[in-house]
């Protein structure tokens, strides 16, 4: 038997991760979120997966538009990471950003840690969420420290 969703999310809780937010466009539609299911997948060929809740809106377009952007923030990025988590904003996430595009036209946040722009190559259901897999066609990479998220806060890389 399954152990209960409360002792999983304490469980993974004590898993330190990055925070990226997941952009995509579908035609002129565009949306993003924060998640921390992101990993790369393969170096050959170069691919990446995030988990995204089924039922949200950036699910559906990542869908209808076959692409999305991988986003890694940096340390002093945690207010662009509440935004793109908070439901109350969901339709303004972007308002005021001004963002960029490579091959895809997946919509990529400028001055981030590192962003993937990724062809949607497969999907896996997993329960509640999906499982995107994409070939990274193209990358930008700045500098910085990343924004980290453990037990429930953020944090970031000692000194």
């Amino acid at each position: 038997m399954a152990i209960l969703p409360d002792d999983f999310k304490q469980a993974l809780s004590r898993w330190a991760s990055g925070v990226t937010i997941i952009t995509t466009r579908a035609g002129d539609r565009i949306h993003g979120m924060t998640v921390s299911d992101f990993s790369g997948a393969s170096l050959s060929p170069p691919l990446a997966t995030v988990c995204a809740a089924k039922d949200s809106i950036t699910t559906k377009l990542i869908a209808e538009g076959q692409c999305f952007g991988v986003n890694v923030l940096k340390a002093d990025q945690q207010d662009l990471s509440n935004r793109f988590a908070s439901k109350k904003l969901e339709m303004e996430r972007f308002k005021g950003i001004e963002t960029i595009e490579l091959e895809t036209g997946a919509p990529l946040l400028p001055d981030v840690l590192m962003s993937l722009d990724c062809r949607l190559v497969a999907t896996h259901e997993a329960g509640d969420h999906l499982i995107y897999v994409g070939e990274i066609v193209a990358s930008v990479v700045g500098e910085g420290q990343p924004l980290l998220f453990y037990r429930g806060a953020y944090g970031a890389l000692a000194e």
